[in-house]
């Protein structure tokens, strides 16, 4: 039976979209769950001696600046130097605040490198655009089935690229993107002024 080790890489772990992702997940998968891992902990021996038992490994994480969270290059750092005779198979869900999945397909390459590098068969993965508002859209139905794919072609043992997002047109999306904003920084304390230059650092 597959075993199955996840990895929660964002910062914000414990309050995050990560994790209602990885809830949503664990609905669809039919394997064995040997643990899931925040990265934000800072213990990766725990994971690591899971790590000997599973068959997948999962990150889920959100796309920061085109790439990885540095939480989770951290751990990818610590992982690498930890000696594994049988590797997992990786495969990733990751989100992004742009309307466009594609976004995330430099973080996409670099965990495949990191996979080639280190002797970790590389899986399926899927990639999602609409930052965290999508879960609380009705196209959240349409994440629910894109993971269900996901979890059914690992449990499968089967290499597929997933993507997804709202069927919105970008004007729209931008504009609404704008509001969510803006509601945000007054309820913070912070102008649109404000918002428009860097003078929110250190806020």
């Amino acid at each position: 039976m597959e075993k199955l080790v996840v990895v929660n890489g964002s910062p914000r772990a414990f309050k995050s979209n990560s994790g209602r992702l990885i809830s949503l997940f664990r609905d669809f998968w039919r394997g064995e769950w040997l643990m899931e891992y925040n990265v934000v902990q800072n213990k990766p021996q725990q994971v690591f001696s899971k790590l000997r038992e599973c068959t997948d490994l999962l990150f889920v994480f959100p796309l920061y600046v085109d790439s990885l969270p540095v939480t989770l290059l951290h751990f990818l750092k610590q992982l690498e130097k930890f000696s594994l005779e049988q590797k997992p198979t990786v495969h990733l869900i990751i989100n992004c605040g742009f309307l466009e999945p594609w976004q995330n397909d430099v973080a996409v390459d670099m965990l495949r490198l990191f996979s080639a590098q280190n002797g970790f068969p590389f899986g399926s993965f899927l990639e999602i655009g609409g930052g965290e508002a999508i879960l609380d859209t009705p196209f959240a139905s349409l994440v629910r089935g894109k993971i269900k794919k996901l979890a059914r072609a690992m449990k499968e043992g089967k290499s597929l690229q997933l993507q997804v997002t709202m069927p919105l047109p970008k004007w729209l999306y931008l504009k609404a993107s704008e509001k969510y904003w803006m509601q945000y920084g007054a309820k913070n304390g912070i102008t649109p002024q404000q918002m428009d230059t860097m003078q929110i650092e250190g806020r």
